[in-house]
């Protein structure tokens, strides 16, 4: 891909200096970078100290790393993310929308608009979730939306995350990093602050409480343990958040209710943010063998006893082949056209698509439908001839499992190096909240940023790593 196709955040097609970044160029031009590197330096023991870190599976012993952050800021401009927040919402609101209809109605499915199939033959559909209302019609309490940009006013989705979104206690501390570094930058600069996302968070779970809960409902994390990837984030949260972090062996069933063991014996949940899978959710109704979740809950929750966010079953609004279908999902509830588009995706399931796939390796991006953290994907423009070759094997043995997708010109922004600033691309993840009353989109999200010059893999699996995101007041 040449320089001249990629979109530069800060500099556009023509190094010319777009708008957002006019007075961080300014300070940065009158920095020694002495300095700044002092800064980099200083951030990254910051991360050791408040221990930001995650775990890296798939080693004979899990690693623990430290999450690279760069100092460069990515600027949004107001304009801009009012436009990306209308489309956010439409787009959040049509995913809420659809997984109601497929647990009651399927209006889409008997219009013609989604095969069966799509349905029907997906791991991620819960059967148990049918006929449930969850409390305040929520499905989806927190999104993340992951887009990229290739131009000026074009951003695509790139994938929708209504499982477990996970992130966002590094956008919080990327700011926090970043207002006790460089004070002064946000003196000059007018930034839309991130820091109310705990107790918006916290708000909004509350809001989502079933009716019996009172005024002040009860609400915990529940977390897999230390040894999950997102331990820190889940620990971060409650604390922010002033609630309880729990594990499956801290909570049980007691006369109808889902409760927490506490000094003073057990105390009644209203809320319960999971960050276990629906699979370990419940022994009794799900993975027998789980020792993460808590037996009986998913009967507790049936009856409206508690609520689950994000509730069960809505994993099958992550599965990246309904992604494909997003389009026709947004028009058909909410009349609109989608204001975000789809990157264009081919279903390896449909003969024609696959055909194409095999026949264009070398050019697509490959991704497992239900594949997550940028494992198990081909990236063919920078595959090996055997990489592609192991890949064509799998397509074929298994062709359901897979979407391809164009490689995309994803923008870059500059990253702060021994040569100054030098561009590196990056995707973004906005956070949403629902609750009944609202729709609520945390200005800017966490950008990823792939550190390596020229790749497009910004996963911190895979050595990426961070940035803080600005969207300016203007």
């Amino acid at each position: 891909m040449k320089d001249e196709d990629i979109f530069d955040e800060m500099w556009g097609r023509h190094e010319t200096l777009r708008q957002p970044y006019n007075l961080f160029k300014h300070w940065f031009d009158g920095e020694e970078p002495a300095r700044l590197r002092a800064k980099q330096r200083e951030a990254e023991e910051l991360f050791r100290l408040t221990g930001i870190t995650f775990n890296v599976y798939g080693r004979a012993e899990a690693e623990e790393r430290l999450i690279p952050f760069d100092i460069v800021p990515r600027i949004i401009s107001g304009l801009e993310w009012q436009r990306l927040s209308r489309g956010i919402e439409q787009r959040v609101r049509a995913i809420n929308a659809f997984l109601h209809d497929i647990y009651h109605g399927q209006e889409i499915i008997k219009s013609g608009r989604l095969p069966e199939r799509m349905i029907a033959d997906n791991d991620a559909f819960l059967p148990h979730m049918i006929g449930v209302n969850p409390p305040g019609g929520v499905y989806t309490h927190i999104v993340g939306i992951d887009l990229v940009r290739t131009d000026d006013n074009q951003f695509y989705v790139l994938e929708d995350n209504a499982r477990t979104p996970s992130g966002v206690s590094y956008m919080l501390e990327n700011r926090e990093t970043m207002l006790q570094m460089f004070p002064e930058l946000f003196a000059s600069n007018r930034v839309k602050r991130v820091e109310t996302y705990p107790s918006d968070l916290r708000s909004s779970l509350s809001a989502c409480a079933p009716p019996g809960a009172g005024s002040s409902p009860t609400v915990a994390v529940l977390t897999p343990g230390i040894y999950n990837s997102a331990y820190f984030e889940h620990a971060f949260l409650a604390d922010q958040m002033g609630v309880e972090l729990v594990e499956g062996h801290d909570l049980s069933v007691v006369d109808g209710r889902v409760a927490m063991r506490t000094t003073q014996g057990y105390q009644p949940i209203d809320v319960l943010y999971r960050r276990v899978d629906d699979d370990f959710l419940d022994p009794l109704n799900f993975n027998p063998d789980s020792a993460l979740g808590v037996p009986g809950i998913m009967d507790v929750y049936r009856a409206g006893g508690i609520t689950i966010a994000n509730a069960p079953g809505t994993g099958i609004a992550d599965d990246k082949a309904i992604y494909s279908y997003m389009p026709e999902i947004v028009e058909f509830y909410t009349g609109e056209r989608p204001l975000l588009e789809n990157v264009p995706t081919w279903r390896c399931s449909e003969p024609d698509a696959l055909a194409y796939v095999l026949d264009n390796l070398e050019e697509l991006v490959v991704k497992e439908v239900h594949g997550s953290g940028g494992y198990g994907m081909l990236i063919g423009p920078t595959a090996t001839r055997k990489d592609i070759a192991e890949f064509r094997k799998k397509l074929r043995a298994r062709p359901a499992n897979y979407i391809a997708q164009p490689t995309l010109a994803l923008s870059t922004v500059p990253v702060f190096s021994r040569a100054g600033l030098s561009p590196r691309h990056v995707d973004l993840r906005p956070f949403v909240l629902v609750s009944p009353q609202k729709v609520n989109i945390t200005p800017g999200g966490l950008t990823r940023v792939a550190l390596k010059k020229g790749s497009l893999v910004v996963n911190s699996s895979q050595g990426g790593g961070t940035k803080d995101t600005w969207v300016l007041e203007d």
